[in-house]
């Protein structure tokens, strides 16, 4: 399962053209993202020589094969037209076979390294998106993000790529199950893990819903990550 959480949207509940806008922003960022994040996935347990993700037909980057009806599209778009402050989607998540990793390679270790190769698919493109950004910026390309043109409404996908992927790689490294950092865990706590899996997803939500919790579980991390990115290009 692949879940994230997405920017503020407009608190009414009456269907706007500026929430029209924002849905189809949201939509067309997560799909995209999670796609990215899913193959990822897929093609990293490939290359440890589990064919499992290609006979299920995921190593690719077509969305037909990623997308989740439910997490991918109808959570996000209630959240947006009816003016949820952030929500959870998720992909259809990749299925693979540790067992079938090469001889070379053990299970936990390949195991944490198809989970890592999700989040760091979002860090890749975060990276990317602000880098085209901030290139066609100086070059003039892009116009100011109002998105009232087309080079304007580009410049507003760059940033909402951006900030979406930051969001996926920083939630999906949480170490609860099921995402994937739970993966990355030390194996004295594996016990503890499985105790807790049937509620993982009810306590993380609980959790992020306190404003002190959430600064130090996703907001912190987050803007560290957004400012690293943004040093890494000269951007103040």
């Amino acid at each position: 399962m692949t879940l994230a959480s997405c920017p503020d949207s407009p608190q009414s509940t009456s269907v706007s053209p500026e929430k029209i806008r924002l849905l189809a922003l949201t939509l067309v960022t997560m799909i995209l993202s999670l796609s990215v994040h899913e193959f990822a996935h897929a093609w990293a347990a490939t290359r440890l020589g589990d064919d499992t993700p290609e006979r299920d037909e995921r190593l690719t980057l077509s969305p037909l094969a990623h997308i989740d009806p439910l997490g991918t599209i109808l959570f996000p778009a209630i959240s947006v037209l009816f003016g949820g402050v952030a929500f959870f989607g998720w992909a259809k998540p990749v299925q693979f076979n540790p067992n079938r990793f090469r001889r070379s390679i053990s299970v936990r270790g390949g195991s944490a390294m198809v989970a890592a190769a999700g989040p760091l698919s979002n860090l890749l493109l975060a990276v990317l998106a602000m880098g085209l950004y901030v290139a066609l910026s100086r070059l003039g390309v892009l116009g100011k993000s109002s998105g009232r043109s087309p080079t304007e409404a580009f410049s507003v996908f760059l940033l909402a790529m951006f900030s979406t992927n930051i969001g996926l790689c920083v939630f999906n490294f949480l170490p609860f199950p099921p995402l994937d950092g739970s993966y990355l865990l030390p194996r004295s706590l594996d016990d503890l893990v499985e105790r807790i899996r049937p509620f993982s997803l009810l306590l993380l939500m609980i959790l992020i819903s306190i404003p002190a919790i959430r600064q130090t579980l996703l907001d912190w991390p987050m803007g560290l990550l957004r400012s690293a990115i943004l040093s890494l290009f000269g951007v103040a």
